[in-house]
């Protein structure tokens, strides 16, 4: 059981290193430390409460209990160790959540929030590790999604104005922080939900990433974890620079833009702004379908419309702009 030794590892070296060098916590800072009573959240908790006397980070434990028939106990296991560890511990309880990934993850991040924003913790800390970052890129690669889905999974997000979630570990692997758990003898909760293969993130993880790692790549992990990073860097700037165009493209009101401005445009950053546009207007994310249709319009005879979007606006084209 960890006793809050000092005892020194490469992980806990690895991991010092990288909030360091990626600035992803400051001194001092408050953390909330969601923990879920598996491996990887109590590989990351320890790491966390040994370097702490080295930030001098305040740090309490938050766990979501689903009420599912697969999660009795998980609560007060992990509210045990908190006392064990002697450190503050939160619990937020669903009262009828919907068993599914989506909507499990949703509220998990919805109660997280409401915690921090109670207790006064300007930073939520999550155990994703490298091998929840190849099985997000899979997973969002299936359903399609573009660089920005393929990239979903990053070290720092604002999850508010007030409140950032860091994901520290995400360098590491399962294999790291299961290893790191035995070393230490920290008491693992196997949740008989991640075996569970209706869900897709389950398939991926138990049948689909060790087919690819024995057939086409041992290190496919660590390949897809690192084209995820690299694609982050791409659209952090694609993001930036699509701003940019449509700051000089947008009317004053938001209403209309300019086609001769985003005309000169690559392709790319045209789409980008096109959908920062329509992110201003529309109550839900648009489509690829919707983005298309109103950038194909940046070409288009005058008069052309788009078919409607959700709430009955569409845009058309008048003379050099494009309407709403």
């Amino acid at each position: 059981m960890f006793n809050g030794s000092d005892t020194w590892t490469l992980l806990h070296a690895q991991v010092h290193q990288s909030l360091r060098q990626r600035k992803l916590l400051t001194k001092k800072q408050r953390l909330l430390v969601a923990v879920s009573g598996g491996q990887d959240s109590l590989c990351l908790i320890k790491l966390l409460l040994d370097l702490r006397s080295r930030w001098k980070w305040q740090i309490a434990i938050a766990h979501c209990d689903h009420r599912w028939s697969s999660d009795v106990g998980i609560a007060d296991h992990v509210e045990k160790l908190a006392h064990q560890w002697d450190v503050p511990f939160y619990v937020k309880t669903a009262e009828q959540l919907k068993e599914t990934e989506a909507a499990a993850r949703e509220w998990r991040y919805q109660m997280l929030i409401e915690i921090a924003g109670e207790k006064g913790f300007d930073v939520i800390v999550t155990g994703h590790t490298k091998s929840d970052r190849a099985e997000t890129f899979l997973y969002n690669l299936f359903r399609g999604a573009g660089a920005d889905g393929l990239s979903a999974l990053t070290w720092k997000r604002s999850l508010t104005k007030e409140i950032q979630l860091v994901r520290p570990l995400l360098d590491v692997s399962r294999s790291q922080t299961g290893e790191f758990c035995q070393q230490f003898q920290l008491p693992i909760w196997e949740d008989a939900a991640n075996q569970n293969l209706k869900y897709a993130r389950n398939r991926i993880r138990n049948d689909l990433l060790p087919y690819l790692q024995t057939q086409f790549n041992p290190q496919v992990e660590t390949t897809l974890a690192q084209t995820a990073e690299l694609l982050r860097a791409d659209v952090a700037y694609l993001e930036a620079s699509a701003s940019e165009l449509l700051e000089q493209a947008m009317t004053p009101d938001a209403e209309s833009l300019n086609r001769l401005c985003l005309r000169h445009a690559p392709l790319s950053l045209q789409r980008r702004a096109i959908r920062q546009f329509l992110q201003k207007h529309l109550k839900r994310a648009p489509t690829f379908e919707q983005v298309e249709a109103m950038t194909s319009l940046i070409n288009a005879p005058n008069r052309t419309r788009t078919p409607p979007f959700p709430g009955g606006k569409v845009a058309e084209v008048q003379g050099d702009w494009i309407k709403l």
